[in-house]
């Protein structure tokens, strides 16, 4: 018969505690992130130039929690214009070697600089010739004297009251991997179009990459009736077409105006309107806001904000409309 399992004791909820508490953990990590600033200097730039003249792949390792930060900071920097990935240093002596290649750089991450997993796998990394970049928190250990370059992560305490926990140290290591990643996208030139890139399923790659030719309808379903046609032809050109509006073009197909939803219902509140009789181009507004198809998708929803409206054409250089699309097209984009 398995033990059952107690439960936890019950313990008081003092809110007044848990507040100070917390507030006392965000002061220390935030003084020793303050204490990091004066410490970038000469081995921070060399660090950098390292990176910058690799023309492998940064490989970042970390045992522990340092490999959990490791982690983030590899993920940064590939996402920031660094190729970069993580290699547990454990796996690392059991075959996982082979992902480096003599062409790439190594970053390891130990706060004592004395992780034997991390320390085993120096003596094959200094044989191939692979540049070393450590983060710890003791300048003096094995692994900070053995890297070609170290950076200094030391800090006073951890945040974690019984000292044991790693807390402000993997902070501090965080922080100087972000330092690293930011720094190096600013001497690469790296840009947000090169950030969408790598990012092309989220919403800032969508925002950043999808243009208005992507998302627009073309061809046979974009609505258009010339400008001498009736009402009722223009309300059925709008039905058939879904957008809520239609366009008014010439014979080669240049915008003159839009009717719009709106459009009739102004007419509809004007009793001087002979509604049967009246042509599209009387009822229609003249000088739409239009959009070009090479623009981003996010124009379009500004411009659609901006004022207060639902659709967009969408014409060429010469004002030939070759497209529409509606406020619905970019929220099935996600763009909005």
């Amino acid at each position: 018969m398995n033990a059952r399992i107690a439960p936890p004791a019950t313990v008081a909820l003092q809110p007044d505690a848990i507040i100070r508490h917390a507030r006392a953990v965000i002061a220390t990590e935030a003084e020793a992130i303050g204490a990091l600033e004066p410490r970038i200097g000469t081995d921070f730039v060399e660090a950098c130039r390292l990176i910058l003249n690799c023309h492998g792949r940064v490989v970042v390792t970390g045992m522990g929690k340092s490999g959990h930060v490791a982690r983030k900071i590899a993920a940064t920097l590939a996402s920031t214009g660094t190729p970069s990935f993580y290699v547990h240093p454990g796996e690392a002596s059991h075959g996982d070697l082979g992902m480096i290649m003599p062409q790439d750089i190594v970053l390891a991450l130990s706060y004592s600089g004395e992780t034997d997993e991390v320390l085993f796998i120096l003596p094959t990394l200094k044989r191939e010739g692979i540049p070393l970049i450590a983060i710890t928190g003791k300048p003096g250990s094995s692994l900070a004297r053995q890297a070609d370059v170290h950076l200094d992560g030391s800090i006073s305490c951890e945040a974690c009251p019984l000292g044991l926990a790693p807390t402000t140290s993997t902070t501090a290591a965080l922080v100087l991997g972000d330092a690293l990643a930011i720094a190096l996208l600013e001497a690469r030139g790296f840009t947000s179009d090169d950030f969408a890139r790598s990012h092309p399923a989220g919403s800032l790659g969508r925002r950043l990459l999808l243009r208005i030719s992507d998302v627009m309808h073309t061809g046979d379903d974009v609505p258009r009736v010339a400008p001498d046609v009736g009402l009722t032809t223009a309300l059925v050109e709008m039905t058939r077409k879904h957008l809520g509006m239609t366009a008014v073009v010439d014979a080669d197909d240049r915008l003159l105006g839009v009717f719009t939803d709106g459009d009739l219902r102004r007419a509809l509140d004007d009793v001087g309107v002979d509604l049967r009789g009246a042509t599209v181009t009387e009822l229609m507004t003249r000088g739409p806001k239009t959009i070009g198809p090479d623009k981003l998708a996010a124009e379009a929803a500004q411009l659609m904000e901006k004022h207060q409206i639902h659709a967009l054409l969408v014409v060429d250089a010469d004002q030939r409309v070759v497209g529409a699309l509606n406020i619905h097209d970019l929220l099935r984009a996600r763009v909005v």
